[in-house]
């Protein structure tokens, strides 16, 4: 009987999908579901919530709440992690801050600025969560799904022995979409595709066997194609190779589209998927979704109609199968870079091809990006390995070091100015900063 432990389960949307999906497999039906979360209120709806699926489909399933980690944890095969460390009433100066000085960010969970602080804050709670995973259940694979996606793997990569990969819905999300644009059906389509996450590119993208790049310049003279993701067509116009994340995302992770009024006016405004530089419509987002949960989730609970219980296409229950025993699976993972891309650092997160089977994750050698690509990666890189290493060391001024080479900020702000920012933002979060002694940058 396989054990899976899902820390950080009252992420209720999210851990539903993922119960759902993972109980189709009959290597899986049978599972324990240890669900964790700090939250006692959230785990008891998610509780629910589970239940309610294991006896619709029939499932021999067993299902354990817990606020206890350690319990949820022993003797797991697998472990799901979509933990938040914060919440929003402290993220949400990861934003304001930048922005008093302006820094106009977007999203602000990944990179930059915000991205670093949440990983500052982050990093300490799943270094704790890999100790217990060496403690309790040593031989378990960990799917992150927590952001910033690439700091946060690379630090438990680089200071524990869990076998440990990040997942993101950016790669098979944007195939799909670059798909419906030229009219190819998805099983027709393959693709290589390299980089960090959120800032990977596909190095091929083809149409039964032939390369789909030109289709794809094609789609963007339709004004609804180009328009639909402004920031993204613009980088692959001139850059050549197609990014996965989203315009929103990409908007802040480079010198390019959001240094000047006039250019988010042009260019984010538009096609992001945010109103960029309203950080008060991104507040009222997920103030609403703090506030309005409980309604969603009853009127889910209390629904009458029967569930669909049809598998879907999360990757994570496709990995722990093939891990139990199951069809080895493919998919776009976050990796420590063993040689897998030839001109990025060694040791960095990279989100390359992997195959998972019994033997946990196999990542596949990709060589070299594109050079106009890898430049934009390695400067991202080499700012999250300063962060990185700042949180591990406790080194304020090296925090400060790693968001002056942020392309964003640096576009803006002079050193001086950065660094007033970067003191500002620590004595802000310093009550969640574990690992520094002293806020001085």
């Amino acid at each position: 009987m396989t054990k899976i432990a899902f820390i950080g389960a009252g992420s209720f949307g999210f851990t539903r999908t993922l119960v759902k999906d993972l109980l189709t497999f009959p290597l899986l039906e049978d599972a324990t579901l240890a669900l964790m979360d700090v939250d006692a209120e959230r785990l008891d709806y998610i509780k629910r919530a589970v239940d309610r699926i294991v006896a619709e489909g029939n499932y021999p399933a067993k299902v354990i709440a817990t606020t206890d980690r350690a319990e949820a944890l022993k003797g797991a095969n697998a472990v799901i992690c979509t933990i938040l460390a914060g919440g929003v009433h402290v993220w949400r100066y990861d934003i304001e801050i930048p922005k008093r000085y302006g820094v106009d960010i977007n999203v602000g969970d990944t990179r930059g600025p915000a991205g670093i602080f949440r990983a500052l804050r982050t990093i300490p709670v799943m270094l704790d969560i890999c100790r217990d995973i060496e403690k309790y259940c040593p031989d378990a694979i960990l799917l992150n799904y927590t952001n910033p996606m690439a700091m946060l793997c690379r630090a438990m990569q680089r200071e524990t022995s869990v076998k440990v990969s990040g997942l993101c819905h950016s790669v098979q999300g944007t195939a799909h979409m670059l798909a419906n644009w030229i009219g190819a059906p998805n099983e027709e389509i393959s693709y290589v595709c390299a980089g960090i996450n959120h800032q990977a590119f596909y190095v091929k993208f083809e149409w039964n066997g032939k390369d789909a790049y030109p289709l794809i310049r094609q789609a963007m003279e339709r004004p609804e194609v180009y328009n639909e993701e402004q920031v993204r067509n613009e980088m692959f116009l001139h850059l050549g190779y197609y990014v996965t994340e989203s315009s929103g995302h990409n908007s802040e992770y480079n010198w390019w589209f959001r240094k000047r009024p006039d250019l988010i006016e042009k260019y984010c405004t538009h096609g992001t998927g945010w109103n960029p530089g309203e950080y008060a419509y991104i507040l009222k987002e997920y103030l609403a979704r703090d506030h309005e949960w409980r309604d969603r989730i009853r009127e889910w609970l209390d629904d009458p109609k029967p569930l669909n219980l049809e598998r879907g296409h999360e990757y994570a229950t496709y990995i722990i199968n093939a891990y139990m025993g199951g069809e080895p699976f493919k998919f776009n993972g976050n990796v420590p870079n063993n040689g897998l891309i030839t001109n990025l650092p060694e040791g960095a997160c990279v989100e390359v091809p992997v195959y998972a089977d019994t033997r946990g994750f196999n990542p596949i050698h990709v060589g070299a990006l594109p050079p106009q690509c890898a430049a934009l990666v390695n400067v991202s890189v080499a700012s999250e390995e300063m962060a990185v290493e700042a949180c591990l060391t406790g080194d304020p001024t090296m925090v400060f070091h790693s968001i002056a080479y942020d392309p964003l900020t640096a576009s803006v702000l002079s050193l001086a100015e950065i660094r007033q920012m970067v003191n500002d933002m620590l004595a802000q979060n310093k009550d969640y900063l574990p690992t520094f002694k002293h806020f001085v940058a």
